[in-house]
């Protein structure tokens, strides 16, 4: 992770690499007709998007370093409507871009074009994209936790991370929101029939950031900061999904009281306690998230 402008850089790369080694295990709307879903078992099914589309770290893994889990929201999806064929292109650590351009590491392909694996018999495209854009590593909003985590001992009662962000984190989600407007437009005139369903974040942090108290090496004021992020993200999201002409599903609603702070938590914290990447849904959130879209599609 590269941060500039101020001479903390050392403690934030430090606490980046030392997660993410955790972490190892067009705005045009698309035409009208691309609301039509092809019924259940007749149609080709591609599951798109991150690490949390991903499902990385449940059990069981494949893919390699994208971390895809055979129980991600999209396999469960896709066993309960009977599609024709199911593609899961998601990978841990895909920004926005990954749609069109190949995704590495240290300069080896880990996944292609994500937007490669449609076709124009494509009916039902599923992807969760976004989040990583708002960090500058490949673990994308935890970089940014992991920096937050870094500064807390400068300002133990203020909000530090909110100050050294300022608006750069709002001026990523811009610049990700319309490289996902241009994707969308590209996946319609690829699959003209398609139905599109963006998903967005789950309840990663709780409304009230003193749940998180002993919980998360944040401070308070920051964690209340980190929870707007979110919902930035998912606004941002929403917006563009909407204007393309996609189904936007919201999974925060669903998994409130199910964060990484709670007691019964279907989002795992930064020491996750059940099989998971930190920060990122475990088996139960990613039964959640298919619940969701299942209900968006009407299941």
């Amino acid at each position: 992770m590269r941060i500039t402008g101020t001479g903390r850089c050392a403690s934030v790369l430090t606490g980046a690499a030392l997660l993410a080694s955790a972490l190892t295990m067009a705005t045009t709307p698309a035409p009208a007709h691309a609301a039509t879903l092809a019924p259940a078992g007749t149609g080709k099914y591609v599951a798109l998007g991150d690490s949390y589309a991903a499902g990385a770290g449940v059990p069981a893994q494949s893919a390699g370093l994208c971390l895809r889990s055979d129980h991600n929201y999209g396999h469960l999806v896709a066993a309960a409507l009977s599609p024709s064929s199911y593609v899961d292109k998601t990978c841990a650590g895909a920004k926005v871009s990954a749609l069109t351009t190949s995704q590495t590491d240290a300069g080896i392909v880990v996944n292609g074009p994500q937007l490669d694996a449609v076709t124009p018999d494509t009916s039902l495209v599923t992807l969760t994209l976004g989040g990583n854009d708002l960090g500058t590593s490949d673990v994308g909003f935890v970089d940014v936790v992991v920096a937050c985590t870094a500064l807390a001992v400068t300002d133990p009662f203020g909000a530090p991370c909110r100050d050294f962000y300022g608006d750069t984190l709002s001026k990523r989600l811009d610049s990700g929101a319309a490289q996902l407007a241009a994707g969308l437009h590209k996946l319609s005139v690829k699959a003209p029939k398609v139905k599109v369903v963006v998903v967005g974040y789950p309840a990663v942090l709780p409304d009230d950031p003193m749940k998180c108290f002993g919980k998360m090496p944040v401070t308070t004021g920051d964690l209340r900061f980190l929870r707007s992020v979110i919902g930035e993200l998912n606004d941002k999201v929403a917006k563009t999904a909407t204007a393309a002409g996609a189904t936007y599903v919201d999974t925060l609603g669903p998994t409130k009281g199910h964060d990484s702070c709670s007691a019964s938590p279907w989002i795992e914290g930064l020491v996750p306690t059940s099989p998971a990447a930190p920060l990122h849904p475990n088996a139960t959130g990613e039964r959640a998230m298919a619940q969701a879209v299942l209900r968006a599609l009407g299941r």
